[in-house]
């Protein structure tokens, strides 16, 4: 029957225009283009296959059946790309003139290559991977499921050069490092729009469940000139999950960590597109409940509490063929508790860090497309407000309540045109102006903090790419005024891309990238080390952070039989300037420790980047990283404010070597095994002693005597997934799901215990031992 509804409706399209005007000779006014994508080898039908209107910036993915319409077009010429993660991509031009109904079918060969995927972080305009003149890489669905990921944090480890660790034990505060660099360095967009604030920053990586993603791409080295402030290390592209077709899933799973704490998760996806693609709206929703996890038994949490709930949706409505708006908006609230004695109230226990976030961030966009359709102009509005309620205490501290709002708003104007020649060759040129704001305004009055924060920054970009036989050329630069810094920043880049055929692309790149002297997220967090606060304030007259980064790559694709693979070998340098360091200073009023947030004389960066992916079919897929690097800091500084404590020239929490992999199998046409791990290589970390006499003489449990920079051990994390697929009809699928993460339990040994720890000192997997079973019911 269902080999029947493609005809019937062509039938029906065709009887349709006919007698709308049967006795006119005339050319149709509006035309339609449907067809089939198919598997090459197989022919069965692809679901979920991307079919592009290049001209339109329009896109659907096909039905169960492989089928798509696209309708409601004028006459002329026209590009369709289909892409498909796992198959090669493939154009074709059509031309709409006399049949109001055209007919284009697709059969897709299996490649697994990712230089074929359509990124747009590379230059702000949608190009195939190959062609983008900087190393661009991707996070996708796929990847979330088999690593089951439940959030962006757990998932940013399994790319090459990328890093996620937790900096307390109380509240488990995650950040993600790029090429080493901590997380101050990167910058994360939303939509390609820079909304996530320095306190965002702070519990972030967490509150964004990866059924509100589409994708996720990464840059690295600098990218100020086209992103702005904060984008030394690299930038994290967040996309949203889209409307493109009618379809719904629902999920939940319950997992125990190491057979103490408990937690559950549930999502919801729902997605509609009108029958003319004029209009479409994605819906999703993630909770989250989590209870505390204790690793060494002494009451104390390693894991914290963690209560998550997430709405969101994403919107499209092309009021005519050159005009497209967008919506975007989500919505977060969140408890999160570290400490111990949760029964209790914060003030009655001898540490607890708690926050509760209400988060609300959204933004519109307009499109428009001039006739021919190789101009585009575009202007957007995007905003993030959080209000944050939080604890940060010990020994029964009855003043350490805080309160922080913080509003932060993006407005901007893009250009986008292809031209046939500027100078020597076709070129894109794209150039925009963008202003940022946000206020922040932080009490935490315990602490005798009151901190606001107002920080305005006026941008203006440009950016040429021209685009020749076997070379790209990219050009470009960015001017930022920021209201915190005296002169204008100029940040150029330049990149070249080498192709002299469709499967190997060499690349050189120069970029540069700065970070202005503001508070930043850990800024906002306050340790608890010895039953004391630890603050961090700024240094007067801090200057900006410059960077200049260098690197060089060969991405090369090749088939071996029946077996294709990808190989990435990059290697890169980052020069910082005016680095920021953290020094103890000593003591407030209250007897809060004090770090001081100074310049120092710069570091390097510098290291390769290995990345590997093999894969037969869809049988058998091995992806693996690794990184080889050395964070160094030019001359020797001081972390510690007791002198008999050595300087250090290590970049902190910087291992030297780390990667991760993923092998997934699919023996059977219904079951799929997956296999992950992270590993993090050795590195130093800050471990720091209580204050003399503040731990009393008959405590339980002992401390170092003085600071000390620790070598940590080496950990490797191994996880596997198992899942069968059940029909329940012909569009219904649902999937059974169970596995096994850090099945070896690598966790830190040496954790402080007790009410006078430094809870700073933690690094290592973030998770225990943890053991899942879930389903998920999709159509």
């Amino acid at each position: 029957m269902k080999k029947l509804l493609l005809p019937l409706f062509v039938l029906a399209l065709t009887l349709s225009a006919w007698a709308s005007n049967p006795m006119e000779s005339n050319r149709p006014k509006t035309y339609n283009i449907l067809g089939r994508v198919i598997d090459d080898n197989t022919h069965e039908a692809l679901m979920g296959a991307w079919v592009q209107l290049v001209e339109k910036n329009m896109r659907i993915s096909t039905n169960t059946d492989g089928a798509y319409v696209i309708g409601g077009l004028e006459s002329g010429k026209y590009t369709l790309r289909v892409t498909m993660m796992g198959y090669e991509t493939k154009e074709r031009q059509l031309i709409l003139e006399d049949e109001a109904i055209v007919m284009a079918d697709f059969s897709l060969k299996l490649t697994d290559r990712s230089i074929e995927e359509v990124v747009v972080s590379a230059n702000r305009n949608e190009v195939k991977r190959c062609m983008a003149p900087v190393v661009v890489s991707v996070l996708n669905n796929k990847t979330f499921e088999n690593v089951n990921a439940p959030d962006l944090a757990k998932s940013l480890s399994y790319q090459t050069g990328l890093r996620v660790e937790n900096n307390c034990q109380n509240c488990a505060f995650p950040q993600v490092r790029i090429n080493g660099l901590e997380g101050p360095y990167s910058q994360i967009l939303i939509n390609s729009r820079p909304v996530v604030s320095a306190l965002s920053g702070v519990y972030g990586l967490e509150q964004i469940p990866v059924n509100m993603i589409e994708r996720v791409e990464v840059v690295r080295g600098g990218g100020s000139a086209l992103f702005g402030a904060n984008a030394v290390g690299g930038t994290i592209n967040i996309i949203t999950k889209e409307p493109t077709r009618n379809s719904f899933s629902v999920n939940t799973q319950v997992s125990n960590m190491n057979g103490q704490s408990w937690e559950e998760t549930m999502g919801a996806n729902v997605s509609y597109v009108s029958k003319n693609h004029n209009y479409g709206i994605a819906l999703y929703e993630a909770y989250r409940n989590r209870s505390p996890y204790d690793a060494d038994g002494d009451g104390y949490s390693e894991v914290g509490k963690l209560d998550m709930n997430t709405f969101g949706l994403r919107t499209f409505y092309r009021p005519s063929k050159r005009n497209v708006f967008n919506l975007e908006y989500h919505t977060t609230n969140e408890f999160r508790r570290g400490g111990n004695k949760f029964d209790m109230e914060p003030f009655n226990t001898d540490i607890t860090e708690q926050t509760k976030h209400v988060i609300n961030s959204g933004g519109v966009s307009y499109d428009h497309f001039l006739p021919g359709d190789r101009h585009k102009l575009s202007a957007y509005v995007s905003l993030q407000h959080i209000l944050r309620n939080s604890y940060y205490g010990a020994q029964q501290d009855p003043d350490a309540y805080g309160k922080t709002t913080d509003l932060t708003y993006v407005l901007g104007t893009t250009y986008s045109g292809r031209f046939n020649k500027v100078l020597f060759s076709p070129a894109t040129l794209t150039a925009g102006l963008e202003y940022q704001a946000n206020s922040m305004h932080d009490v935490m009055q315990g602490y005798g903090r009151d901190m606001q924060q107002d920080v305005k920054i006026g941008g203006a970009f440009v950016q040429n790419e021209w685009e020749m036989r076997y070379f790209t050329l990219l050009a470009g630069f960015r001017l930022d005024k920021h209201n915190l810094i005296k002169n204008v920043i100029f940040s150029p880049r330049i990149n070249l891309l080498y192709r002299p055929s469709e499967s190997l692309q060499t690349r050189l790149t120069w970029s540069t990238g700065f970070r202005a002297p503001q508070a930043y997220d850990e800024d906002l967090h306050i340790t608890a080390v010895g039953g004391e606060g630890v603050l961090i304030q700024l240094a007067e007259g801090l200057k900006p952070e410059r960077s200049n980064s260098f690197s060089g790559s060969v991405d090369w694709a090749t088939n071996i039989g029946h077996w294709s693979a990808n190989f990435l070998v990059e290697a890169f340098y980052t020069d910082l300037r005016n680095v920021f360091v953290l020094e103890n200073i000593g003591v407030d009023a209250t007897g809060n420790t004090l770090q001081e947030r100074r310049n120092g004389s710069g570091a390097r960066v510098y290291g390769v980047n290995l990345d590997a992916k093999v894969a037969h079919g869809k049988d058998v897929s091995l992806q693996a990283g690794f990184t080889y690097q050395r964070s160094r800091y030019k001359a020797y500084e001081a972390w510690s404010e007791n002198p008999n404590v050595a300087p250090t020239r290590n970049m902190p929490r910087t291992p030297d070597c780390y990667g991760y992999f993923t092998l997934t199998t699919a023996p059977f046409r219904r079951f799929e095994a997956s296999l992950s791990g992270v590993y993090t290589g050795r590195m130093y970390v800050p471990h720091f002693a209580p204050a003399a006499g503040d731990v009393p003489a008959d405590y339980p449990y002992s401390y170092i005597s003085e600071d000390e920079m620790v070598h940590t051990p080496d950990f490797f994390d191994f996880n596997i997934k198992l899942n069968y697929t059940f029909d329940i009809d012909d569009d219904i699928k649902l999937q059974l799901n169970a596995g096994v993460q850090n099945i070896f339990n690598a966790f830190q040994k040496d954790i402080d215990q007790g009410g006078y720890r430094d809870s700073g000192y933690f690094y290592g997997p973030t998770s225990p031992r943890t053991y899942f079973i879930g389903l998920k019911i999709s159509h």
